[in-house]
């Protein structure tokens, strides 16, 4: 059995979380899979995002705030393109 330490993100709403876990790999069939407490500590990191609670998700997790680069596809303006020649 070995574990591996791997960066799950967690995505609720405009921000995502940075989770750290170790990934089991094994000879078994569901291999890799997470521990029981780092599923716990995923559901909790998504759960207190949900709820706006930073300062629990910050306790386990690096918290980032996504950011809109547009709000809506605008329309393209034929007459802007260049023809071609």
């Amino acid at each position: 059995m070995k574990k591996k330490s791997r960066t799950k993100l967690v995505h609720e709403g405009d921000s995502v979380a940075e989770v750290e876990v170790e990934l089991i790999e094994s000879d078994e069939s569901w291999s890799p899979y997470l521990s029981l407490e780092d599923a716990y500590k995923l559901d909790d990191v998504r759960e207190a995002l949900r709820k706006g609670d930073l300062d629990t998700a910050m306790r386990f997790a690096r918290l980032f705030t996504l950011t809109p680069v547009t709000l809506a596809r605008q329309p393209v303006n034929k007459s802007l393109r260049s023809e071609p020649r």
